[in-house]
């Protein structure tokens, strides 16, 4: 009883944040009480840290990738070529910013994806004067998206990192299992918003309203150097496993190289640039007058000057990324919050508890993979939208284990315990922290969207997508 008690006073202290606490000092302070009470012992420590370390840093380092990356103008020139592909149609629209959502969270996770994409999907609802009903439909999809399109790779979500370490599951074989049943979850998705939310979204749109996708990148240099990034992090996962590096050094290393351009340092890596004068228009109907403005030579491209793109133009104005900014803002707490409340979940296990958990799951292997997969994923779902998907995911990994399945069975009840706790969290507000930031993004935007509001949405939404996607995965592990 102690055990429970301390986890979901924990919990509430991390969803309320009482005066702005940190969730991360929260989780710390419901782990010292598990500590004091005996729940847990020093000796749990070392485990729990050697099961969240890699997972957590790795997280980290996508997310600051992804910061980086959006203080460029990365994910904004992205959605202006979205919204130019839809060439005025509204549902057209609608399903390309759906898919570049679920692309984003693929890659950088899916807060990136619910906290960079949102700000700038209703940046482009106020451009195009879309009405507030459709403007939601729109900010609803993309949140919704950013967590059921995480599921294709072990960086893709937390949970899935977590999970892919607990069971020792290989980057490449997860996405082997992973990628097709996230494009099941994609698609599902998909068929559900628009058919949710099909009223709402307008029949045509103003393209002109946009200004050009190459206006929207304020560092041209940080901008290049995130698509060779992002190839490298591509390869050095695939390559991690197989050399023995942990995926967190992989991510870290390209998070570190990102900075280092941004930031340019060192110094003698980015010489400075050579400058010219650039002939300028002074005015309609004027002769071309040759005005000190500075441009970089193109053959002598610099770190801080304006670049004339080729494809567009029009010159880049000179981007200096606030690095030290980003590297504070990264979710630091979120380190501290695994280990903490790792430490309270790990009570849960010593209490007892998981085991009765296991017991279900066995229950459920008994009946063949179809039955394990749904039954392992509904329930972890339905925990992960009441207690919170971090520490569900771990719950439900512990009592998988404990529950001594083996095989196809046994495979299908992992993959079933993602699914759970990358879906469940969309069907209430507190599934998630990167839901509840998510809301509070909203709120500081302008667009409220009410808890109770949003739980009549989110079950409608989740229930339907989870267990389409449940059933795929139970089909193509019989198929591979």
């Amino acid at each position: 009883m102690a055990a429970i008690l301390i986890f979901f006073a924990t919990l509430s202290l991390v969803i309320w944040r009482p005066k702005g606490l940190g969730i991360g000092w929260s989780a710390l302070g419901g782990a010292v009480v598990a500590l004091a009470t005996t729940v847990v012992h020093l000796s749990d420590v070392p485990t729990v840290v050697g099961l969240v370390w890699n997972a957590t840093l790795a997280f980290v380092a996508v997310v600051v990738i992804s910061l980086i990356l959006d203080e460029c103008g990365f994910f904004e020139w992205a959605a202006l070529h979205v919204a130019r592909w839809g060439r005025g149609h509204g549902r057209v629209l609608f399903v390309l910013v759906v898919l570049l959502g679920a692309a984003i969270a693929a890659v950088f996770a899916n807060d990136g994806a619910a906290l960079i994409l949102t700000p700038i999907v209703m940046q482009l609802m106020l451009a195009l004067r879309f009405p507030p009903a459709a403007a939601l439909g729109f900010v609803m999809a993309t949140g919704f998206i950013a967590d059921t399109g995480s599921l294709p790779l072990v960086v893709s979500n937390l949970v899935n990192i977590v999970s892919a370490d607990f069971f020792h599951i290989e980057f490449d074989r997860f996405a082997a299992v992973m990628v097709p049943v996230g494009m099941v979850s994609v698609a599902a998705s998909l068929g559900v918003l628009l058919l949710y939310f099909r009223r709402r979204i307008p029949a045509r749109y103003d393209v002109t309203a946009l200004r050009r996708p190459a206006e929207a990148i304020s560092d041209r240099l940080t901008f290049r150097a995130g698509w060779i990034v992002l190839a490298l992090l591509l390869a050095g996962y695939f390559s991690a496993d197989p050399l023995g590096v942990p995926l967190s050094a992989v991510a870290g290393a390209g998070a570190l190289i990102l900075i280092a351009v941004a930031a340019r340092k060192p110094a003698f890596a980015f010489p400075e640039t050579i400058r010219r004068p650039l002939p300028v228009a002074v005015g309609a109907g004027s002769p071309e007058t040759t005005a000190p403005r500075s441009v970089s030579d193109p053959h002598t491209t610099g770190a801080d000057e304006p670049t004339a793109d080729p494809a567009d133009g029009l010159p880049t104005r000179p981007g200096h990324i606030p690095v030290g900014k980003v590297i504070r803002e990264a979710p630091w707490q979120i380190v501290l919050f695994s280990i903490g409340m790792y430490l309270v979940v790990y009570g849960l296990r010593n209490q007892g508890l998981t085991g009765e958990l296991a017991t279900l799951f066995g229950f459920f292997a008994g009946h063949g993979v179809l039955v394990a997969a749904l039954g392992t994923g509904v329930v972890v779902a339905g925990l992960a939208s009441i207690m919170n998907n971090l520490p569900t995911v771990l719950i439900a990994a512990l009592a998988i284990g404990a529950a001594g399945t083996t095989g196809l069975t046994h495979e299908a009840m992992v993959y079933a315990n993602v699914i759970g706790s990358d879906l469940g969290p969309k069907i209430t507000p507190i599934g998630s922290l990167a839901t509840l930031l998510w809301l509070h993004v909203l709120d500081r935007n302008g667009m409220h969207i009410g808890w109770g509001r949003y739980f009549r949405t989110g079950i409608l939404l989740t229930v339907p997508v989870l267990l389409i996607t449940l059933l795929a995965l139970a089909g193509w592990l019989t198929v591979i």
